[in-house]
């Protein structure tokens, strides 16, 4: 796709995500001294990403996370492209594919939610920009069980292929990780225990990088198939030859290789086959 391997896309994507948080982290903890920003609450010394990302910040924040979630929106629709086209392990029934589509459509409901997290900054528009955190998360956790669950299924029909047991497990211990570490955040939000609850969402977005990573393992069969025509294709480029044979006046493309075959086997060097001319009823 563009000249590129499809493998590129989950590492640009987990590239520019990690990129935008040491930017923000490295900029409020070194470059500012650590400050206190609005609206961290008393007895706070650490910030959320979203504190950072409400201020001089913001135009990163939303550049940046952009850039994240459209290219990998883009990763999940080229991994059921190439399912589609065989270039990857193909689904073996409905349910699968049932599977898959909601696996996109979270992650795309994730990514709106990001977007609009960013562009909706904490001081000046909080409930709703902790509605669409909530929505951000809870869109890729749903996303990782759907595709997770596609895998599973995939593993069962493919057993011969390591790649989707891999894929499966990382993305399992994905799912359980980051649920237990957003149960933990709610809890510590609660609790008012700000400094943990920070920790805690740092360290979900940067394990949220390793998951959009692993997905370059899902496109490793792409490459190893990377001139793979589909069956579809084989079939109609077979329909296409046999056409053509019958427009040269033989009974198909199977009756040409024949006539191609006895020719070379008699031993003459070069053949000019005499096509079958149909019987005319005059």
């Amino acid at each position: 796709m563009f000249g590129i391997s499809y493998w590129m896309i989950p590492v640009f994507s987990g590239m520019v995500w990690l990129a935008m948080l040491l930017a923000m982290l490295l900029t409020w903890a070194v470059a500012d001294g650590s400050p206190i920003i609005t609206p961290m609450d008393n007895g706070q010394t650490i910030a959320y990403i979203s504190d950072i990302g409400a201020h001089e910040l913001q135009p990163l924040f939303i550049a940046m996370g952009t850039v994240t979630m459209v290219t990998f929106n883009m990763v999940f629709i080229a991994e059921r492209w190439l399912r589609h086209n065989g270039r990857l392990h193909g689904n073996t029934s409905i349910f699968q594919k049932v599977l898959s589509g909601l696996a996109i459509v979270f992650s795309v409901a994730g990514g709106i939610g990001l977007i609009c997290l960013t562009c909706l900054n904490d001081v000046d528009h909080h409930t709703a920009h902790d509605i669409c955190l909530a929505i951000f998360i809870g869109g890729y956790i749903l996303s990782a069980i759907f595709i997770c669950w596609e895998y599973q299924r995939l593993g069962i029909h493919y057993r011969e292929h390591s790649v989707l047991r891999i894929s499966f497990w990382v993305k399992l211990a994905f799912i359980f990780v980051e649920l237990g570490l957003a149960i933990g955040f709610g809890v510590c939000n609660r609790k008012s225990w700000w400094n943990t609850a920070a920790i805690l969402e740092w360290i979900i977005a940067l394990i949220y990088t390793f998951y959009v990573w692993s997905f370059a393992i899902d496109f490793i069969p792409a490459i190893r198939t990377k001139h793979y025509q589909s069956k579809d294709t084989e079939a109609e480029m077979a329909m296409a030859m046999d056409v053509e044979s019958r427009q040269r006046g033989y009974h198909g493309a199977a009756d040409e290789q024949r006539a191609y075959g006895s020719a070379e086997s008699s031993g003459h060097g070069r053949y000019n086959p005499e096509p079958v001319v149909p019987a005319r009823n005059f």
